[in-house]
Protein backbone atom coordinates (compact mmCIF):
# COMPACT_ATOMS: atom_id res chain seq x y z
CA UNK A 1 0.00 0.00 0.00
CA UNK A 2 3.24 2.38 0.83
CA UNK A 3 4.25 1.92 -2.32
CA UNK A 4 0.83 2.41 -4.43
CA UNK A 5 0.19 5.59 -2.50
CA UNK A 6 4.04 7.12 -3.83
CA UNK A 7 3.53 6.23 -6.99
CA UNK A 8 0.11 8.03 -7.04
CA UNK A 9 1.96 10.73 -5.61
CA UNK A 10 4.45 10.73 -7.91
CA UNK A 11 1.88 10.13 -11.20
CA UNK A 12 0.24 13.64 -9.53
CA UNK A 13 3.48 15.67 -9.29
CA UNK A 14 4.55 15.18 -12.87
CA UNK A 15 0.98 15.38 -14.03
CA UNK A 16 0.55 19.12 -12.37
CA UNK A 17 2.54 21.33 -14.37
CA UNK A 18 1.30 19.73 -17.62
CA UNK A 19 -1.30 21.26 -19.86
CA UNK A 20 -4.51 20.75 -18.31
CA UNK A 21 -7.11 18.44 -20.11
CA UNK A 22 -9.64 20.52 -18.50
CA UNK A 23 -9.84 23.88 -17.63
CA UNK A 24 -10.93 24.83 -14.05
CA UNK A 25 -12.34 28.24 -13.38
CA UNK A 26 -14.11 27.00 -10.21
CA UNK A 27 -17.43 28.81 -9.41
CA UNK A 28 -19.49 28.24 -6.16
CA UNK A 29 -22.79 26.53 -7.51
CA UNK A 30 -24.23 25.62 -4.40
CA UNK A 31 -23.43 26.04 -0.39
CA UNK A 32 -24.87 25.88 3.13
CA UNK A 33 -23.11 28.15 5.55
CA UNK A 34 -25.53 27.31 8.09
CA UNK A 35 -26.59 30.99 8.92
CA UNK A 36 -29.99 30.00 9.47
CA UNK A 37 -31.76 29.60 12.80
CA UNK A 38 -32.32 25.97 11.84
CA UNK A 39 -31.61 23.47 9.31
CA UNK A 40 -32.37 23.72 5.98
CA UNK A 41 -34.90 21.38 4.85
CA UNK A 42 -34.72 22.14 0.88
CA UNK A 43 -31.05 21.40 1.69
CA UNK A 44 -30.56 18.44 3.71
CA UNK A 45 -32.71 15.58 4.39
CA UNK A 46 -32.30 12.95 7.59
CA UNK A 47 -31.35 9.10 7.20
CA UNK A 48 -33.20 7.73 10.30
CA UNK A 49 -32.79 4.52 12.50
CA UNK A 50 -30.28 2.04 13.75
CA UNK A 51 -29.06 -1.77 12.55
CA UNK A 52 -25.60 -0.50 12.34
CA UNK A 53 -25.55 0.73 8.82
CA UNK A 54 -23.33 -2.29 6.68
CA UNK A 55 -20.69 -1.47 9.51
CA UNK A 56 -21.80 -2.55 12.61
CA UNK A 57 -21.87 0.54 14.11
CA UNK A 58 -24.01 1.26 17.29
CA UNK A 59 -26.14 4.58 17.08
CA UNK A 60 -29.62 5.34 16.21
CA UNK A 61 -29.59 8.21 13.80
CA UNK A 62 -32.73 10.67 14.03
CA UNK A 63 -34.12 13.64 13.31
CA UNK A 64 -34.17 15.28 16.63
CA UNK A 65 -32.83 19.26 17.36
CA UNK A 66 -31.24 17.31 19.70
CA UNK A 67 -28.76 15.29 17.33
CA UNK A 68 -27.97 18.10 14.58
CA UNK A 69 -29.09 21.71 14.86
CA UNK A 70 -27.50 25.31 14.30
CA UNK A 71 -25.88 27.42 16.70
CA UNK A 72 -23.96 30.55 16.00
CA UNK A 73 -23.93 29.86 12.12
CA UNK A 74 -22.57 26.37 12.74
CA UNK A 75 -24.10 23.06 12.15
CA UNK A 76 -24.23 20.69 14.94
CA UNK A 77 -24.15 17.19 15.04
CA UNK A 78 -24.36 15.69 17.88
CA UNK A 79 -23.78 12.19 19.21
CA UNK A 80 -25.67 11.28 22.68
CA UNK A 81 -25.36 8.29 25.23
CA UNK A 82 -28.67 7.72 25.57
CA UNK A 83 -30.89 4.89 25.97
CA UNK A 84 -33.29 5.65 22.48
CA UNK A 85 -35.16 3.09 20.50
CA UNK A 86 -32.81 -0.16 21.59
CA UNK A 87 -30.10 1.79 21.30
CA UNK A 88 -27.26 3.22 23.66
CA UNK A 89 -26.32 6.17 21.34
CA UNK A 90 -28.11 8.76 19.18
CA UNK A 91 -26.49 11.12 16.58
CA UNK A 92 -27.46 12.61 12.89
CA UNK A 93 -26.98 11.69 9.56
CA UNK A 94 -27.78 14.71 6.72
CA UNK A 95 -28.04 14.43 2.78
CA UNK A 96 -28.55 16.04 0.04
CA UNK A 97 -29.97 12.79 -2.13
CA UNK A 98 -32.91 13.91 -3.67
CA UNK A 99 -32.13 17.87 -3.10
CA UNK A 100 -28.99 18.23 -4.96
CA UNK A 101 -25.98 16.12 -6.74
CA UNK A 102 -23.30 16.77 -9.18
CA UNK A 103 -20.64 15.81 -11.49
CA UNK A 104 -17.42 16.91 -11.19
CA UNK A 105 -15.61 20.13 -9.10
CA UNK A 106 -14.24 20.97 -5.49
CA UNK A 107 -16.38 20.13 -2.62
CA UNK A 108 -15.41 21.31 0.46
CA UNK A 109 -16.25 21.47 3.88
CA UNK A 110 -14.95 23.46 7.13
CA UNK A 111 -15.06 21.22 10.02
CA UNK A 112 -13.98 20.66 13.40
CA UNK A 113 -13.94 17.42 14.49
CA UNK A 114 -14.82 15.11 17.57
CA UNK A 115 -12.56 12.53 19.35
CA UNK A 116 -12.37 9.60 21.31
CA UNK A 117 -12.78 6.02 21.24
CA UNK A 118 -15.09 5.15 18.93
CA UNK A 119 -16.21 7.79 17.26
CA UNK A 120 -16.26 8.45 13.74
CA UNK A 121 -17.44 11.40 11.79
CA UNK A 122 -17.67 11.30 8.02
CA UNK A 123 -18.07 13.66 5.15
CA UNK A 124 -18.66 11.59 1.76
CA UNK A 125 -20.59 10.91 -1.38
CA UNK A 126 -22.47 8.13 -3.31
CA UNK A 127 -23.87 7.88 -6.66
CA UNK A 128 -27.09 9.44 -7.16
CA UNK A 129 -27.85 5.57 -8.64
CA UNK A 130 -27.50 3.86 -5.42
CA UNK A 131 -31.49 3.26 -5.33
CA UNK A 132 -31.15 1.28 -8.74
CA UNK A 133 -27.61 -0.59 -8.81
CA UNK A 134 -27.15 -0.46 -4.94
CA UNK A 135 -23.42 -0.17 -3.15
CA UNK A 136 -20.60 -0.24 -4.15
CA UNK A 137 -21.88 -0.48 -7.86
CA UNK A 138 -23.04 3.25 -7.32
CA UNK A 139 -19.63 4.54 -6.11
CA UNK A 140 -18.19 6.09 -3.15
CA UNK A 141 -16.25 8.90 -1.93
CA UNK A 142 -15.14 9.96 1.24
CA UNK A 143 -13.82 13.19 1.43
CA UNK A 144 -12.97 12.83 5.18
CA UNK A 145 -13.02 10.13 7.61
CA UNK A 146 -11.43 10.03 11.13
CA UNK A 147 -11.55 7.65 13.47
CA UNK A 148 -11.00 8.35 17.13
CA UNK A 149 -8.82 7.34 19.74
CA UNK A 150 -5.66 6.99 21.00
CA UNK A 151 -2.28 7.30 19.27
CA UNK A 152 -2.44 9.70 16.41
CA UNK A 153 -5.89 8.10 15.33
CA UNK A 154 -7.44 11.80 16.38
CA UNK A 155 -5.57 13.37 14.45
CA UNK A 156 -5.36 11.15 11.24
CA UNK A 157 -7.87 11.79 8.43
CA UNK A 158 -8.99 9.24 5.64
CA UNK A 159 -10.18 10.03 1.95
CA UNK A 160 -10.98 6.90 0.02
CA UNK A 161 -12.81 6.13 -3.20
CA UNK A 162 -14.90 3.02 -3.30
CA UNK A 163 -16.44 1.22 -6.68
CA UNK A 164 -17.21 -2.00 -7.72
CA UNK A 165 -14.98 -3.84 -10.40
CA UNK A 166 -16.45 -8.00 -9.86
CA UNK A 167 -16.49 -7.03 -6.06
CA UNK A 168 -16.25 -4.11 -3.93
CA UNK A 169 -12.40 -2.61 -4.49
CA UNK A 170 -11.20 0.85 -2.62
CA UNK A 171 -8.45 3.18 -2.97
CA UNK A 172 -7.46 5.41 -0.11
CA UNK A 173 -4.68 7.07 1.80
CA UNK A 174 -4.41 8.88 4.93
CA UNK A 175 -3.03 12.79 6.66
CA UNK A 176 -2.30 13.52 9.67
CA UNK A 177 -1.21 16.77 11.73
CA UNK A 178 2.26 17.60 12.56
CA UNK A 179 0.69 18.26 16.08
CA UNK A 180 -2.37 18.33 18.36
CA UNK A 181 -5.49 16.75 17.08
CA UNK A 182 -8.33 17.65 14.59
CA UNK A 183 -10.42 18.56 17.67
CA UNK A 184 -8.65 21.44 18.71
CA UNK A 185 -9.42 23.68 15.88
CA UNK A 186 -11.38 23.89 12.56
CA UNK A 187 -9.71 22.27 9.09
CA UNK A 188 -10.79 22.38 5.57
CA UNK A 189 -11.21 18.91 4.09
CA UNK A 190 -11.86 18.83 0.06
CA UNK A 191 -11.58 16.96 -3.25
CA UNK A 192 -11.22 18.45 -6.77
CA UNK A 193 -12.76 16.08 -9.14
CA UNK A 194 -12.68 15.87 -12.70
CA UNK A 195 -12.97 13.22 -15.42
CA UNK A 196 -9.25 12.28 -15.21
CA UNK A 197 -9.15 11.58 -11.32
CA UNK A 198 -9.91 12.69 -7.93
CA UNK A 199 -7.49 14.59 -5.53
CA UNK A 200 -7.75 14.86 -1.72
CA UNK A 201 -6.76 17.98 0.22
CA UNK A 202 -6.02 18.90 3.65
CA UNK A 203 -6.50 22.75 4.58
CA UNK A 204 -5.74 22.89 0.95
CA UNK A 205 -2.85 21.03 0.45
CA UNK A 206 -3.36 17.79 -1.42
CA UNK A 207 -2.42 14.42 -0.48
CA UNK A 208 -3.49 11.73 -2.60
CA UNK A 209 -5.29 10.99 -6.53
CA UNK A 210 -6.93 8.29 -7.53
CA UNK A 211 -7.18 7.84 -11.59
CA UNK A 212 -10.52 7.44 -12.58
CA UNK A 213 -10.84 7.63 -16.36
CA UNK A 214 -10.22 3.67 -16.74
CA UNK A 215 -13.86 1.86 -17.63
CA UNK A 216 -13.61 -0.38 -14.74
CA UNK A 217 -14.41 3.17 -12.58
CA UNK A 218 -17.42 4.67 -14.60
CA UNK A 219 -18.95 4.95 -11.31
CA UNK A 220 -17.38 8.30 -10.78
CA UNK A 221 -18.52 9.83 -14.14
CA UNK A 222 -21.76 10.27 -12.70
CA UNK A 223 -23.78 12.49 -10.08
CA UNK A 224 -23.36 11.97 -6.76
CA UNK A 225 -24.68 14.01 -2.95
CA UNK A 226 -23.25 14.54 -0.13
CA UNK A 227 -23.38 12.92 3.19
CA UNK A 228 -22.50 14.15 6.45
CA UNK A 229 -22.53 11.86 9.67
CA UNK A 230 -21.33 10.91 12.87
CA UNK A 231 -21.39 7.19 14.03
CA UNK A 232 -20.33 5.59 17.04
CA UNK A 233 -18.58 2.60 17.28
CA UNK A 234 -18.20 0.12 14.29
CA UNK A 235 -16.05 -2.66 12.96
CA UNK A 236 -13.26 -0.04 11.59
CA UNK A 237 -13.13 2.38 14.85
CA UNK A 238 -14.66 0.19 17.47
CA UNK A 239 -16.53 0.44 19.89
CA UNK A 240 -16.26 3.45 22.78
CA UNK A 241 -14.62 2.28 25.83
CA UNK A 242 -14.67 4.58 29.43
CA UNK A 243 -11.97 6.95 27.93
CA UNK A 244 -14.87 7.92 25.53
CA UNK A 245 -16.34 11.16 26.14
CA UNK A 246 -19.84 12.21 25.63
CA UNK A 247 -21.47 13.67 23.79
CA UNK A 248 -19.11 14.31 21.03
CA UNK A 249 -20.00 17.55 18.45
CA UNK A 250 -18.97 17.10 14.57
CA UNK A 251 -18.77 21.40 13.93
CA UNK A 252 -19.66 22.16 10.22
CA UNK A 253 -19.03 25.70 9.36
CA UNK A 254 -19.76 26.02 5.85
CA UNK A 255 -20.31 22.88 3.43
CA UNK A 256 -19.26 24.19 -0.36
CA UNK A 257 -19.41 22.97 -3.96
CA UNK A 258 -18.05 24.86 -6.66
CA UNK A 259 -17.95 24.06 -10.48
CA UNK A 260 -15.92 24.39 -13.77
CA UNK A 261 -18.17 26.31 -15.73
CA UNK A 262 -16.01 25.12 -18.46
CA UNK A 263 -15.88 21.47 -17.85
CA UNK A 264 -14.78 19.60 -21.04
CA UNK A 265 -13.09 22.53 -22.86
CA UNK A 266 -9.84 20.25 -24.35
CA UNK A 267 -6.60 21.27 -23.87
CA UNK A 268 -6.96 25.09 -23.17
CA UNK A 269 -3.23 25.31 -23.44
CA UNK A 270 -3.34 24.44 -27.15
CA UNK A 271 -6.39 27.13 -27.99
CA UNK A 272 -5.62 30.88 -28.86
CA UNK A 273 -4.81 32.81 -26.02
CA UNK A 274 -7.17 35.57 -25.48
CA UNK A 275 -7.90 38.54 -22.66
CA UNK A 276 -9.88 37.50 -20.19
CA UNK A 277 -10.16 37.84 -16.43
CA UNK A 278 -11.61 34.57 -14.53
CA UNK A 279 -13.28 34.42 -11.56
CA UNK A 280 -11.26 34.03 -8.32
CA UNK A 281 -11.42 30.80 -6.67
CA UNK A 282 -11.94 30.37 -3.46
CA UNK A 283 -15.11 32.57 -3.60
CA UNK A 284 -16.32 33.47 -0.66
CA UNK A 285 -12.51 33.06 0.52
CA UNK A 286 -10.84 33.85 4.48
CA UNK A 287 -7.99 34.69 3.83
CA UNK A 288 -6.44 34.05 0.49
CA UNK A 289 -7.53 33.67 -2.71
CA UNK A 290 -5.56 32.89 -6.62
CA UNK A 291 -7.14 35.50 -9.49
CA UNK A 292 -6.46 33.72 -12.80
CA UNK A 293 -6.40 35.92 -15.84
CA UNK A 294 -4.93 35.83 -19.57
CA UNK A 295 -3.28 38.06 -21.97
CA UNK A 296 -2.75 37.83 -25.90
CA UNK A 297 -0.12 39.74 -26.59
CA UNK A 298 2.79 41.43 -24.61
CA UNK A 299 2.14 44.68 -22.79
CA UNK A 300 1.52 46.59 -19.41
CA UNK A 301 -1.06 44.74 -16.92
CA UNK A 302 -2.93 46.49 -13.91
CA UNK A 303 -4.31 44.10 -11.57
CA UNK A 304 -6.03 46.46 -8.39
CA UNK A 305 -7.80 45.54 -5.76
CA UNK A 306 -11.06 48.15 -4.77
CA UNK A 307 -13.16 48.37 -1.76
CA UNK A 308 -16.86 48.91 -2.52
CA UNK A 309 -16.29 52.79 -2.31
CA UNK A 310 -14.33 52.68 -5.29
CA UNK A 311 -11.21 53.14 -3.30
CA UNK A 312 -7.88 50.59 -4.28
CA UNK A 313 -6.67 48.84 -1.25
CA UNK A 314 -4.23 46.62 -3.10
CA UNK A 315 -2.21 46.75 -6.52
CA UNK A 316 -1.28 43.24 -7.54
CA UNK A 317 0.32 43.04 -10.54
CA UNK A 318 1.60 46.48 -12.13
CA UNK A 319 4.09 45.76 -15.26
CA UNK A 320 4.55 44.60 -18.39
CA UNK A 321 3.54 41.11 -19.04
CA UNK A 322 4.32 38.70 -21.43
CA UNK A 323 1.20 36.69 -23.35
CA UNK A 324 -0.06 33.87 -21.47
CA UNK A 325 -2.15 32.73 -18.66
CA UNK A 326 -1.40 34.09 -14.72
CA UNK A 327 -2.81 33.80 -11.22
CA UNK A 328 -2.33 36.02 -8.35
CA UNK A 329 -2.64 35.38 -4.99
CA UNK A 330 -4.23 38.22 -2.60
CA UNK A 331 -4.67 37.62 0.76
CA UNK A 332 -7.29 39.98 2.78
CA UNK A 333 -5.93 39.06 6.42
CA UNK A 334 -6.13 42.63 6.99
CA UNK A 335 -8.99 43.53 5.31
CA UNK A 336 -13.09 43.13 7.01
CA UNK A 337 -15.81 40.42 5.63
CA UNK A 338 -17.71 42.29 2.81
CA UNK A 339 -18.16 42.31 -0.65
CA UNK A 340 -14.67 43.81 -3.15
CA UNK A 341 -14.27 43.94 -6.73
CA UNK A 342 -10.93 42.99 -9.07
CA UNK A 343 -10.03 44.61 -12.05
CA UNK A 344 -7.33 44.28 -14.87
CA UNK A 345 -6.38 47.13 -17.50
CA UNK A 346 -4.37 46.50 -20.06
CA UNK A 347 -3.34 48.36 -23.17
CA UNK A 348 -6.78 47.99 -25.14
CA UNK A 349 -9.52 46.34 -22.30
CA UNK A 350 -10.30 46.26 -18.99
CA UNK A 351 -12.59 43.57 -16.88
CA UNK A 352 -14.03 44.12 -13.43
CA UNK A 353 -15.66 41.31 -11.36
CA UNK A 354 -16.68 40.76 -7.56
CA UNK A 355 -15.16 38.33 -4.97
CA UNK A 356 -16.43 38.02 -0.95
CA UNK A 357 -14.26 37.93 1.64
CA UNK A 358 -15.79 35.89 4.49
CA UNK A 359 -14.65 35.78 8.06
Amino acid sequence: MRLLRISALLVFLATANAPRLFAQNYQLVWSDEFDAPAINPFKWGMDLGAGGWGNSELENYTSRTENAYIDSGMLVIKAIKENYNGSFYTSARMKTQGKASWLYGKVEARMKLPYGQGIWPAFWMLGDNISSVSWPKCGEIDIMEMIGGSGTRDQTTYGTAHWDNNGHVSLGSNKALAGGKFADDFHIFSITWTPQSIIWYLDGYPYYVVPISSADRAAFQKKFFIILNLAVGGVWPGNPDLSTVFPQKLYVDYVRVYQDVQTGVPNEAAAPVSFSLGQNYPNPFNPSTMIHYAIPAAQEVRLDVFDVLGNCIATLVDKRVEAGSYSVEWNAGAYPSGVYFYRLRTDGSSATKRLVVQK
